[in-house]
């Protein structure tokens, strides 16, 4: 099984490990897909013009700047209506890698096909938290986003062995009560 990637009926069985592999999600037959695990949105932010504080990333990590962002309201029906633009999405459910997995996320194919992107990193063995993820809206008419809708899949992957220390990020419990 080294270097492939988990089927359903495999992710169905790390979700009932301890601690699972997803939790925080509704709907197991509607989320659990043949090759991943589809994601929600929990919330979306805007990044904010500011002058001073673009982000940065440098040699020493400590000295790594976040740009500023501004969580989005939805309107009365509960959408976003994000207009072209990045924007930052976090996810409703909570990821804990073991050392033998890391995983990739992917858009689902409708937001492709209606001019928005999602772009994300690998989620290293070891991580543990509720991640984020760049929704890029390519449409010039901007795109309508539901609250809870599942938008991204997750793709785990076995690794030919498990690493001897996992992720140790600053990212690590992200989003969780440990470390929002």
């Amino acid at each position: 099984m080294a270097e492939s990637c988990l089927d359903q009926r495999s992710i169905r069985q790390r979700i009932q490990n301890t601690p699972p592999l997803i939790e925080g999600f509704t709907t197991l037959e509607e989320q659990l897909q043949p090759n991943g695990f589809d994601l929600r949105v929990r919330e979306v932010s805007s990044f904010q013009i500011e002058h001073d504080c673009p982000g940065s990333l440098t040699v020493k990590d400590i000295e790594r700047r976040l740009p500023n962002t501004r969580s989005l309201p939805t309107n009365g029906d509960g959408f976003w209506h994000l207009l072209p633009g990045p924007y930052l999405l976090s996810f409703h459910e909570t990821v804990n890698l073991p050392l033998d997995l890391m995983a990739f996320g992917r858009p689902r194919s409708s937001l492709l096909r209606s001019g928005v992107a999602i772009h994300t990193a690998v989620w290293d063995a070891g991580y543990s938290g509720r991640s984020q993820a760049l929704v890029m809206v390519y449409h010039p008419n901007g795109f309508l986003l539901q609250k809870d809708a599942r938008v991204m899949q997750l793709v785990f992957f076995h690794l030919n062995l498990p690493v001897e220390q996992g992720y140790k990020g600053r990212y690590q419990g992200e989003g969780t009560s440990n470390n929002s």
